[in-house]
């Protein structure tokens, strides 16, 4: 299956618009299986279609569908049998420990598992960085983040700080999060830090990223400005337990000083979040 609709590889707002309205109408239409089909028999324009629906982020539902609810397709080996698992499922399924190692690592490959030998095709998209601060420490994240696989976007209303000479390559907005955040539709696949140290700019971007389930949430600053950050986020109603998930101080504990060294000590942090199991990243 081909898009049409005078959509053109070359054309952006076309492939996007389009791409997506085919990929959600085969999902809702038909079948799993044959959304599945498509979405990997077109792979190239699939994959178009997937990375604009998260780069735009025009209709969070068609990216749900498109890319989230359509997490792993395991096949067997030997019978060549195939079935969808959605994320949800995941903790029930009997490939359970297999689907959550592959999940991890954002890579599909070869299982061996008391079921027999399967191959896990793993369908997600590329991690994303989000950052409140465009600081020193942000100049240095910014381009480890995006070496190592991260789509980067960098928010701040000081537009002295936030600007494209100061952050090549890099997406940024210079707003305040309010504005800024709502849409990017930043979820389960995102991780978000907050580094101003000003409570106008981190605190309700704070308060958005812990309501979006984000895989890791940092904030810089010390046990005392932690301290009092908590108490404030608190007063606003949010529950203890939600403001456990953010790290702070953030970063691994190696001792860094300087911007590129707390940088490194934060993706540090983030990689061991996003790759290890559950309860074994400190």
């Amino acid at each position: 299956m081909h898009f049409d609709g005078g959509a053109r590889d070359d054309d952006v707002d076309g492939l996007r618009e389009t791409s997506a309205q085919l990929l959600l109408g085969r999902l809702v239409r038909g079948s799993p299986a044959e959304a599945m089909r498509f979405a990997f028999d077109d792979d190239a324009h699939a994959y178009a279609a997937r990375r604009r629906c998260i780069e735009a982020r025009d209709d969070v539902g068609i990216a749900d569908a498109v890319i989230f609810r359509i997490d792993r397709v395991a096949s067997a080996v030997e019978s060549g049998a195939q079935r969808l698992v959605k994320r949800a499922d995941i903790a029930g399924d009997p490939l359970k420990d297999a689907l959550e190692k592959h999940l991890r690592m954002g890579k599909s490959g070869m299982a061996e598992t008391p079921q027999g030998r399967v191959f896990l095709t793993v369908h997600v998209p590329p991690p994303r960085l989000v950052v409140t601060g465009a600081v020193h420490i942000s100049q240095a994240l910014a381009p480890m983040a995006k070496l190592v696989g991260y789509d980067v976007t960098i928010v701040d209303p000081r537009t002295a700080f936030a600007s494209h000479e100061r952050f090549p390559d890099v997406r940024v907005i210079a707003d305040w999060p309010d504005a800024a955040l709502p849409p990017l539709s930043i979820d389960r696949y995102t991780a978000f830090v907050a580094l101003t140290h000003d409570p106008k700019i981190d605190d309700p971007a704070l308060t958005h990223a812990l309501a979006r389930d984000c895989f890791y949430i940092g904030a810089l600053g010390s046990r005392k400005t932690h301290a009092r950050r908590i108490e404030r986020l608190k007063a606003q109603g949010i529950a203890e337990a939600e403001l456990a998930r953010i790290h702070s101080p953030i970063g691994l504990a190696i001792g860094a000083v300087s911007p590129a060294e707390i940088a490194v000590a934060i993706i540090g942090e983030i990689t061991a979040r996003l790759r290890l199991p559950a309860g074994t990243a400190s």
